[in-house]
């Protein structure tokens, strides 16, 4: 049986601290690959990720269980590295610029299981080859399952620049995967 996020943080709010640590593993991988598609750099990305959960512990206190416990984190985690963005801009002086459910099916040999890795990890790479907004959004609504609305309370942005950008995504993703010969197939939506 999988405890909720609510429970888990009904426990650390009575004082069960393990309770951090179930809610770091159930968010560890997604945070980080918010982190990835918005920041070039690994190190940059994992320093956002720990800022972020670091963060939302120091004020889990202010969680309003109204919301799901994984929207508020990741509006932490994306306010974190557009924050970091924003911080190498300044500095630079420059304007310039875990898988994923769809691609995991149930594969029935170790053939089918290694092109499936292979195409996630295609798909991945082309991800990251994205203008910074297109990418966190991508891994949000098709990586993270998140709504346009959840995206929205995330991010900030309205729902028209949330499409749009989606829908640019899209694009420039095919195209990518085009140049790479990897079959798009999956951003049909």
């Amino acid at each position: 049986m999988t405890i909720s996020d609510h429970d888990i943080i009904g426990r650390i709010a009575a004082g069960d601290k393990n309770g951090y640590a179930l809610l770091l593993e159930r968010y560890r991988g997604k945070v980080m690959t918010l982190a990835l598609r918005m920041l070039p750099r690994r190190e940059e990305a994992e320093e956002a990720a720990q800022d972020a959960f670091v963060r939302a512990f120091r004020s889990l206190h202010q969680f309003e269980q109204r919301a799901q416990f994984s929207t508020w984190l990741y509006r932490i985690t994306y306010n974190v590295c557009v924050t970091q963005i924003s911080r190498r801009r300044i500095a630079t002086h420059s304007i310039d610029e875990e898988d994923s459910p769809e691609l995991m099916d149930s594969a029935d040999s170790v053939e089918e299981t290694m092109e499936s890795r292979e195409l996630r990890d295609a798909l991945n790479r082309a991800i990251a080859k994205l203008k910074p907004e297109y990418a966190s959004l991508i891994t949000l609504f098709y990586m993270h399952e998140q709504t346009h609305e959840e995206i929205g309370v995330i991010t900030g942005l309205p729902l028209g620049t949330i499409k749009n950008r989606l829908h640019r995504g899209r694009i420039e993703l095919r195209r990518i995967l085009r140049r790479e010969n990897i079959h798009s197939s999956l951003l049909h939506t």
